[in-house]
């Protein structure tokens, strides 16, 4: 393998040049931790170069996890080819709220990998547990109308082979028995009608994996606050983690981000129809003609990602006493949503 995929693993004169420098520009670097993502290993480089260019100070690295099951599910799913490609081949000139990357390789496996992006700080990180209310969800519902309109109906859709990796045989294989593994781990911290929600989902799961939406346009994925960068007054966020892009409505990214955001359920409910109304509009400023009955059905179904994924990725990434948290509100917050909006229902 020609490229390094851990901060000890690179040279200087490997970052210089990556960062489209002289080999020799670089004196050396120190790496510290970032993030809290589960699926990717994240490190903040600091540069010390040898004389003034046109360089970063600082950046940020991703790396493969170093939890074995983590690259395991991240090879089945594709997820980090996704993120390297998002970054080749459709990030630079979106237009859409996301760090600049400087490189990004992947390896025939799949697995190894390394993508330097922008350091953005001091903008911070959004918190899951903490969640956030509609008012401040309001730059992140712009962020990710910019991102839908990208697609939108669009036929490279079909083109991105990336993209259009079709996982629906793994998540038919492994939803049931992940379900019952979460199931039986959350059953004193969820629940039962929380935890029956599961249930039901996997019972419909072929209707709802088959499920055609309004419009097809490129989605997120993973739309939740921990994935996302806020700026310090908070008017501007950015978009990170591109692991889980798809193709599908984008309503149910929205549905997902207010779900598994707004903690208190009273504001939660009365936050759906604004928060859509917002994107809708957001979508009509750049141009484009959404169906919004169409859309409001797929947002309702979209209710249920939330509490999808937190089962999904809860039983198959390293485990932590944040994470096992961090799932339990993720599943906890939209099944709420879910059963208020009626969600089975529909499917």
């Amino acid at each position: 393998m020609s490229f390094p995929t851990a901060p000890e693993a690179m040279s200087p004169a490997w970052l210089a040049k990556a960062l489209g420098q002289d080999a020799e520009a670089l004196r050396g670097f120190t790496a510290a931790k970032v993030g809290t993502g589960q699926m990717c290993d994240s490190f903040r480089l600091t540069l010390d170069w040898t004389r003034d260019v046109n360089a970063p100070a600082t950046v940020v690295a991703k790396c493969p996890s170093h939890d074995e099951a983590s690259r395991h599910i991240a090879k089945l799913t594709g997820t980090y080819v996704k993120e390297v490609n998002w970054y080749r081949e459709l990030a630079a000139g979106s237009g859409v709220a996301a760090p600049a990357c400087y490189h990004a390789e992947i390896a025939e496996d799949d697995v190894d990998f390394i993508v330097i992006l922008s350091d953005l700080a001091p903008a911070r990180q959004g918190d899951q547990l903490a969640g956030l209310g509609l008012t401040g969800l309001a730059p992140c519902i712009e962020a990710a109308a910019g991102l839908h309109a990208l697609l939108w109906n669009d036929p490279r859709l079909d083109d991105l082979p990336w993209l259009a990796r079709d996982n629906g045989d793994v998540i038919r294989a492994l939803f049931p028995q992940l379900y019952a593994g979460f199931r039986e781990r959350y059953a004193e911290r969820l629940e039962p009608e929380v935890l029956d929600l599961g249930a039901g989902i996997a019972e419909r799961l072929d209707s709802y994996l088959a499920r055609q939406g309004s419009a097809r346009t490129i989605v997120h994925g993973d739309l939740r606050i921990d994935n996302i960068l806020f700026a310090p007054d908070g008017e501007s966020c950015w978009l990170v983690d591109w692991q889980t892009l798809g193709r599908g409505s984008g309503a149910t990214d929205l549905a997902y981000l207010v779900g598994t955001s707004i903690a208190d359920p009273f504001e939660r409910a009365a936050a759906d129809r604004p928060a859509f109304d917002h994107w809708i509009a957001a979508l009509e400023r750049r141009g484009i003609a959404p169906d919004a009955a169409g859309l409001w059905t797929d947002y309702r179904v979209g209710a249920l990602s939330g509490y999808f994924m937190a089962v999904f990725a809860s039983m198959s990434v390293e485990r932590t006493t944040r994470g096992d948290e961090m799932f339990a509100v993720m599943a906890e917050r939209p099944a709420r949503q879910a059963l208020t909006l009626e969600s089975l229902e529909l499917l």
